[in-house]
């Protein structure tokens, strides 16, 4: 599954998060436990605390960066840090140009 979010404007807005995490879960069966590798993993899952957002699912997820801390001491995790993640995306950023502005209602 690949899902597209077209960011034009500036900063890191929570909704876009968690509108993906929602769709992923309707898109997965019941019984899947998922993580999530984010780097403020940590204000979102306190916004689904918060706002009783994905109630129904909370139980299935685990946070990398939860109130706890470190990724390596979250059951499920292994020896991940995120970071692999995080570097591959920089790797690859030259292959996506900034300034474009991709989807049906770009002029």
């Amino acid at each position: 599954m690949l899902w597209v979010v077209n960011l034009t404007s500036p900063g890191e807005k929570q909704y876009y998060a968690l509108t993906l995490i929602e769709q992923l879960f309707t898109e997965l069966p019941n019984d899947w436990h998922i993580g999530l590798l984010y780097d403020i993993t940590c204000q979102i899952q306190r916004s689904m605390v918060k706002w009783v957002f994905l109630k129904e699912y909370f139980l299935y997820m685990a946070f990398a960066v939860s109130m706890c801390g470190h990724p390596c001491k979250i059951e499920g995790f292994g020896l991940t840090d995120g970071e692999g993640c995080e570097h591959f995306w920089s790797n690859i950023k030259r292959l996506i140009p900034s300034l474009q502005i991709s989807g049906c209602n770009w002029q």
